[in-house]
C-alpha cells in the first residue's frame, strides 16, 4: 500500500477542540450557530475551576501555589485509600507504586502482565441480571466498579449496583417517551466518563442523550449524524466525546461547553466500532471499507490499516501501541501501531455454526485498560480470553466461560475485578439469527484469579 495511504494529515493544524474550525476532510457546509465564547480552562466567570475534575480556586492563588495545594490533597487522598488495605510500612511503598504506574500511564507506557491471572480458572461468581424485554446491545462501567449501565434494542437504559446486585433505576424509551426523555428506537451505543460525570447514548434515531449517572436525569440532546449512532467514547481524562455513525464520519463533542465540535471523515462504509487510547488517539472499524484507522484528534491526522477481506465489525485497545480487531468471517486480528499489515491472525476464532457451516461473527471485544488481557464474544456459546503475546506477536487462548446467547457488548471493570458482559437473543445490529432458548440479560463474573 502507499504510504499516503497510510498516513492521511490535514496540513492545516488547528488543536482547540472547543472550536468548529477545521476537519480531517472537508465537512458539507450546515447552517448551524455555533457558540464561539472561549472559557479559560482554569477558571470561568464565577472563579471556579473547570479543569478534569474540578477544583474551587482563589484569585491570590499563583499557579505553583494551586499545584501544590492539589498535590498534597492528592497525597493525602491516596495515604487514606492505601491505610484502608495495608499497614503503615506499606501504604508508604504502595502510594510508591502507585505513583510511578500513574506516571507510565500518563506516557502510554504502563504495561501490567494480568492474562496468566484468568488462565484456565473459571468464574469463581456469576450473576445474571434480567430487566430488559429485547437483547443488551451496550454496556458502560462506573470508575468506583459499584454500578454499572446496560442499554438494550427496547429502547431502555438501567442503572445496576454492583454491590447490592440489584436494578436501581431506569430510563424508559419507546415511541411515547415520558417528559424525563428517553430514546425512541434501539440504543446501539453507550459511554461513561473517567470520573462518572456524564453517561452517554445513541441509538438508531441518530440521536445523542447525555445522561448524569447518578440520577439518570436528561442533561442535554445532540442531533446532527444523517444515520443511526453505532459507538460512543470518551476521550481519555476528559469530556470531549466522540460518536461514531452509520453514516460513515464521527463527530465530535465538548460536554464541558454542551457544544458540537467538528466532524471527521475518512471511512468509506459504515464506522462500526470505536475505543481510545490514552493521549487523544481513538481507534475505529471501518466495516466493509475493510479499514481500521487510528485518528489523532489534536493533530488531525489519521492512520489507516488495511484488514484481509473481513467486514471489520469491532476493535478495542489493548495497549498504547497495539490493538485488536474482529470481522464477520470470524477472525480475530492482532495489530500494531507502526506497522500496516497486522502482527498475527486467528481464523475462525469462536468456531463455524453448525447449520450454515459458517464462521461466528465476532460481535464484541474489550480489553483490561494497561494489561496483556483481551476478551471476545460471538454466539457459540462461550466468552474468551486471550493474552497478548508480546513476544511471539500473537493473541494466545487462556480460558472460555460459557454463556448462551449473542455477546453484545464486553466491558472489564477498572481493576478487572469484572467482566460483564450484555447477551441477547439477536445481533445488536440485526436480526439474521435468532437464539431462541437464550435470554436477554447481563452476566456479571468475578473469578478467583491467580496469585
Amino acid at each position: 500500500m502507499p504510504k499516503s495511504n497510510f498516513f492521511i494529515r490535514n496540513s492545516k493544524r488547528k488543536p482547540d477542540l472547543k472550536r468548529k474550525k477545521s476537519t480531517f476532510e472537508k465537512a458539507p457546509k450546515k447552517k448551524q450557530k455555533i457558540h464561539e465564547e472561549i472559557i479559560s480552562s482554569d477558571e470561568d466567570s464565577s472563579g471556579h475551576d473547570t479543569g478534569y475534575p474540578g477544583e474551587l480556586s482563589s484569585e491570590e492563588e499563583t499557579e505553583q501555589e494551586k499545584k501544590l495545594r492539589l498535590t498534597k490533597k492528592y497525597l493525602a487522598q491516596l495515604e487514606e485509600e492505601e491505610r484502608e488495605k495495608n499497614d503503615l510500612d506499606d501504604t508508604r511503598e504502595a502510594i510508591s507504586r502507585r505513583l510511578k504506574e500513574e506516571t507510565l500511564e500518563e506516557a502510554g507506557r504502563l504495561q501490567i502482565k494480568k492474562a496468566h491471572e484468568y488462565e484456565n480458572v473459571s468464574p469463581e461468581d456469576l450473576t445474571v441480571f434480567r430487566g430488559h424485554k429485547l437483547s443488551i446491545t451496550a454496556l458502560a462501567v462506573s470508575s468506583s466498579e459499584k454500578f454499572f449501565y446496560s442499554a438494550s434494542k427496547d429502547c431502555s437504559i438501567i442503572k445496576w449496583s454492583i454491590v447490592e446486585k440489584k436494578k436501581l433505576k431506569v430510563i424508559n424509551g419507546g415511541k411515547k417517551v415520558s417528559q424525563d426523555g428517553g430514546h425512541t428506537n434501539s440504543i446501539l451505543a453507550l459511554a461513561l466518563s473517567d470520573d462518572d460525570k456524564f453517561l452517554a447514548s445513541g441509538c438508531r434515531n441518530k440521536m445523542i442523550c447525555i445522561w448524569n449517572p447518578e440520577t439518570l436525569e436528561l442533561i442535554k440532546t445532540f442531533k446532527g449524524h444523517k444515520e443511526a449512532i453505532n459507538g460512543l467514547v470518551f476521550l481519555r481524562k476528559s469530556h470531549q466525546l466522540v460518536s461514531a455513525s452509520l453514516d460513515r464520519s464521527l463527530k465530535l463533542w465538548n460536554l464541558d461547553d454542551m457544544g458540537y465540535v467538528d466532524t471527521l471523515f475518512g471511512h468509506q462504509d459504515v464506522v462500526t466500532g470505536i475505543d481510545s487510547f490514552i493521549g487523544g488517539t481513538i481507534l475505529t472499524g471501518g466495516g466493509r471499507d475493510n479499514t481500521v484507522r487510528i485518528w489523532k484528534i489534536v493533530e488531525e491526522s489519521q492512520l489507516v490499516f488495511q484488514g484481509q477481506g473481513a467486514s471489520m465489525d469491532c476493535v478495542c485497545v489493548s495497549s498504547n501501541d497495539s490493538f485488536v480487531s474482529g470481522g464477520d468471517d470470524g477472525s480475530l486480528f492482532l495489530w500494531g501501531t507502526q506497522k500496516k499489515k497486522p502482527l498475527s491472525k486467528i481464523t475462525e476464532a469462536h468456531g463455524t455454526d453448525e447449520e450454515s457451516e459458517t464462521p461466528n461473527w465476532i460481535v464484541s471485544l474489550t480489553g483490561l485498560q494497561n494489561t496483556d488481557l483481551v476478551a471476545s464474544g460471538s454466539k457459540d456459546g462461550f466468552i474468551r480470553l486471550w493474552k497478548r503475546d508480546d513476544g511471539s506477536r500473537s493473541l494466545v487462548p487462556i480460558s472460555k466461560i460459557p454463556v448462551n446467547g449473542f455477546v453484545n457488548s464486553l466491558k472489564f471493570s477498572l481493576s478487572g475485578k469484572y467482566l460483564i458482559a450484555g447477551i441477547g437473543q439477536e445481533h445488536r445490529l440485526g436480526r439474521w439469527w435468532k437464539v431462541k432458548d437464550a435470554k436477554n440479560s447481563i452476566v456479571l463474573l468475578s473469578w478467583k484469579k491467580k496469585s
